[in-house]
């Protein structure tokens, strides 16, 4: 079935006068359909690596055009949009507290919590993860198991251009407070990041644990305990300071996952 909506949506993609054909909404409504099942996924890890599934997210985007505006009710709450709100919480197995929100087409596994946060299309948090409050999931980003998002954190969305890549985290990552994981940043198995951590595509990463710095780009390796820092640049005006992330050390084995990742902190002396 895959292949066959695949050539729909690329047909659609390239014809969008095509988008008032029958056929090719309920294709658009049937891909959506999967990505809230969790039966098709933006990205899947093959191997070592991540394979961005470039055709699901043209179908996210149009799914936009073809669905109408419609207001809908939770309790006293109103709300004015295109995309319905997932529904079936206890059916899912998730918990979910007043006021979390997530949007139909995204994929929310069994065990999860989510804290009064927000969880948008075509994201995807896998089992035993919990966002917590105030945490945003952005459009497609990738959440693995048992990952502890922290009050404040801002993974970021990607929809277009249609090649790049979504926001990855994971299997037991630690996101520490307010830290904000953008454009298509990978963060690799167990690491963990300190409170208030920014990375971007740009932003440079040392690791800062050895005799002599290691840089790495938009990337994250598994079980590193990241902080921010700062380093000086040149500028027209002179020498200033700007931000960049430091793995200080790697997690120790004797971490037991099934504890407060907060512990991995602490190890170096660092507050979450």
């Amino acid at each position: 079935m895959p292949e066959n909506l695949k050539k729909i949506i690329e047909h659609a993609w390239e014809d969008r006068s095509a988008l008032d054909q029958d056929e090719i909404r309920v294709a658009i409504r049937r891909v959506i359909e999967l990505l809230d099942k969790g039966e098709l996924r933006v990205a899947e890890p093959h191997g070592d690596e991540w394979k961005v599934n470039e055709w699901v997210k043209k179908a996210v985007i149009l799914y936009f055009p073809i669905s109408e505006m419609s207001t809908s009710n939770a309790g006293p709450l109103e709300f004015h949009d295109k995309i319905d709100l997932k529904k079936n919480y206890e059916e899912l197995g998730v918990r979910v507290v007043p006021h979390a929100v997530a949007r139909y087409g995204s994929y929310i596994s069994k065990g999860v919590i989510l804290m009064p946060s927000y969880v948008n299309i075509g994201a995807y948090v896998d089992e035993g993860s919990m966002v917590d409050t105030w945490a945003t999931v952005g459009s497609c980003a990738q959440i693995g198991r048992n990952v502890h998002l922290s009050g404040g954190v801002g993974i970021g969305g990607v929809l277009e251009p249609v090649q790049a890549a979504p926001v990855i985290i994971e299997d037991n990552c630690f996101i520490g407070s307010r830290s904000i994981v953008v454009e298509g940043v990978r963060v690799r198995k167990e690491a963990v990041l300190g409170a208030n951590v920014v990375l971007t595509k740009s932003s440079r990463i040392i690791d800062v644990s050895g005799d002599q710095p290691v840089e790495y780009k938009a990337e994250i390796p598994e079980r590193s305990v990241v902080i921010p820092g700062s380093i000086p640049k040149q500028f027209p005006a002179g020498e200033f300071q700007v931000s960049c992330a430091l793995i200080i050390g790697k997690r120790k084995a004797s971490t037991d996952l099934k504890t407060s990742l907060n512990d991995a902190l602490r190890e170096y002396d660092i507050q979450v």
